[in-house]
């Protein structure tokens, strides 16, 4: 087989993917954009910050209910569908696959650092590190992968419950959940459980949907119509009862940690629920704005980096000293949506590749890659 290593024809390209992917790409801000604006108890409590009126608890409310978590397992369960696909492609082409997969994520695991030595909610460093994980496993019967992507979402759920049964003692001496005092360990453990747990559950679940052909968009649009009523009718009043229980304790440390077992058990049917709405709508007639969302999708590692550049410089150095409140930080989130939904096209209408993935590319193969759109 040839050994070729340029892009996709652009007709060959799967645009369900990419669409899935620039909607994943620009809920993933929602959330983020709260920790670059506010302070780092907001991300969790919406009494900690930036709730000045009820405009910002609705949209506070908004973003724990449909974002938080959602997003980041819905780009997790397509980084799980694009390791299986880019194994086979590599091997299709008379690569070792498991090798330069290898070598692929390890390039990803570089470029995680540097991000997270800017700010540490990086995410690439997490997949990085959980790719072997998926690759070893990627062969295994699909319900398998379902299964154990679900046992990775239920671990989380039991370790969620065990740390916060451990702390409940402690709560008097505790001033909030973000200042942990001796029981920093404690709490340290649990976030690293419940974000490696939760990104290798929904990978393997990705590496699932996509031997299903469900995240591809293959299947027929009355199985997208069944699963995305089953996701949000299961995901939604899930996620509002774990908002609900946190506002209705106040955000006490009694229910910090245990409080978000209900939005973690809702993230997997929210994630079918919004993918098969993706492809419905992906599916639909063509139209400027799909064309734009995959072009976003098709440069995610690029929108994603430049998110936390935008997020750091705008709202981090130009209006650290201001005072903001939810609702100016979803102004901020509009403003870097339309800006990615202009740039990402207009790149891509002249270059094959955003300016992250081509890098990546040409560490990836060793060799040049050629950038200009054919």
């Amino acid at each position: 087989m040839p050994s070729d290593s340029s892009a996709t024809p652009r007709g060959e390209r799967n645009t369900a993917l990419d669409a899935v992917r620039g909607v994943a790409v620009l809920g993933i801000l929602i959330m983020n954009a709260v920790a670059f604006g506010l302070p780092a108890a907001a991300y969790t409590n919406l009494d900690a910050g930036g709730s000045r009126s009820f405009l910002d608890w609705m949209i506070g409310g908004a973003g724990e209910i449909f974002a938080d978590q959602k997003f980041m397992g819905l780009f997790s369960m397509l980084f799980g569908a694009g390791i299986v696909l880019f194994a086979e492609r590599a091997a299709a082409k008379g690569r070792r696959s498991v090798l330069l997969s290898l070598w692929r994520n390890g390039l990803l695991l570089v470029i995680g650092i540097v991000h997270l030595s800017f700010w540490d909610g990086d995410v690439l460093f997490v997949y990085a590190l959980c790719a072997p994980i998926v690759l070893a496993l990627r062969r295994l019967p699909t319900k398998v992968l379902f299964s154990l992507g679900g046992a990775c979402y239920a671990a989380v759920a039991v370790i969620s419950w065990l740390v916060q049964s451990s702390l409940r003692s402690f709560s008097t001496v505790l001033i909030d959940f973000w200042n942990y005092g001796e029981y920093y360990d404690v709490i340290e453990t649990w976030f690293l459980a419940d974000y490696f747990g939760r990104a290798v559950g929904a990978m393997l679940i990705g590496a699932a949907l996509y031997r299903t052909g469900i995240i591809t968009g293959r299947r027929p649009a009355a199985f997208y119509r069944s699963l995305a009523a089953w996701g949000l009718g299961v995901g939604l009043p899930l996620s509002s009862a774990g908002l609900a229980l946190m506002a209705a304790t106040d955000f006490d440390i009694d229910w910090a940690v245990a409080g978000t077992i209900p939005n973690s058990i809702a993230t997997v049917p929210l994630c079918l629920g919004y993918l098969s709405l993706i492809v419905l709508w992906n599916s639909a007639r063509d139209s400027a704005l799909r064309q734009r969302v995959r072009a976003l999708g098709r440069m995610a590692l690029t929108n994603y980096l430049s998110q936390t550049a935008l997020g750091l410089v705008v709202l981090g150095a130009l209006l650290g000293d201001v005072e903001l409140s939810r609702t100016w930080v979803a102004v901020f989130v509009v403003a870097v949506w339309a800006v990615q939904l202009w740039w990402s096209k207009a790149w891509l209408d002249r270059f094959s590749f955003g300016p992250v993935e081509w890098l990546w590319r040409c560490a990836t193969y060793g060799r040049w890659q050629p950038l200009r759109a054919r």
